[in-house]
């Protein structure tokens, strides 16, 4: 299963006696607080094992739970029919049907099942796969409506404050000079509604994250990263009407005041 050794061995067909053998993962032998642990001597219930190697932690279930103490030793108990097989890519359909053909050879009157690692892995996942997806869209309704929202309440502003401008570039000041007033005035909104979600953003991340005994960091830089972005989606919004608003004739404001 390509597990990797730290030290010791694993299994093999070439040492007889490692019916009586056993492997631990590292976080086991941490556990039990074993100090040079390969070659000696455990009593699992009224048997003695050797042990012969230790394996490096792996992770197989879900990173909401922290690697378990395993060990591994060699199983005579014939009743046990439940084995885990390692695939090659491709051959998944030969190997299932001899897998099936010789479980219905040795064990007849029962079911073959299966099922995948792989797909048992992202199963547990199945949850926050589905938040994903939906938060992708739901977000993307949102900048939708926001930027629309925006593009209407920008019209609206400089639609009223015609006469404003139409005054202010006829005492001279540039297209450039009016866009940054217009656009400068929405900037301040958006600013303070992102100052606002960064800290709910985090917070409620942080405690979205603290159910995974393993997970990335939460760097401040993030959602400063989206918040920049946000910013710069609504000035481009915003940019269109103040842009339009301030090359307007003034003379035609003033003639409709």
């Amino acid at each position: 299963m390509d597990m990797k050794v730290k030290e010791g061995r694993s299994f093999s067909r070439q040492f007889p006696a490692d019916s009586a053998a056993i492997v631990f993962n590292e976080t086991a032998i941490k556990m039990m607080g074993i100090k040079n642990p390969i070659g000696k001597i455990i009593r699992y219930g009224s048997t003695q094992y050797t042990i012969i190697g230790i394996l490096k932690d792996f992770h197989f279930q879900s990173f909401r739970e922290t690697v378990r103490p395993m060990f591994f030793r060699l199983n005579g108990n014939r009743s046990n029919l439940e084995f885990v097989v390692r695939i090659a890519s491709g051959t998944e359909k030969e190997t299932l049907t001899m897998l099936a053909d010789a479980y219905a050879k040795f064990n007849p009157g029962y079911v073959f099942e299966y099922s995948f690692l792989d797909t048992d892995f992202q199963a547990q996942y199945a949850a926050e796969q589905r938040v994903a997806s939906l938060s992708k869209y739901f977000a993307g309704l949102a900048i939708l409506i926001s930027c629309l929202g925006l593009f209407g309440l920008a019209m609206y502003t400089a639609e009223r404050r015609r006469k404003e401008i139409s005054i202010r570039k006829v005492l001279g000041q540039s297209v450039s000079q009016v866009t940054i007033m217009l656009s400068g005035e929405f900037a301040k909104l958006v600013l303070i509604a992102i100052g606002i979600a960064i800290p709910i953003a985090y917070l409620l991340a942080g405690n979205w994250l603290s159910g995974f005994a393993y997970r990335i960091p939460l760097k401040i830089w993030y959602f400063i990263g989206a918040g920049c972005i946000a910013l710069f989606v609504a000035l481009l919004t915003i940019g269109s009407q103040a842009i339009g608003a301030a090359n307007k004739n003034p003379v035609d404001g003033l003639k409709e005041e």
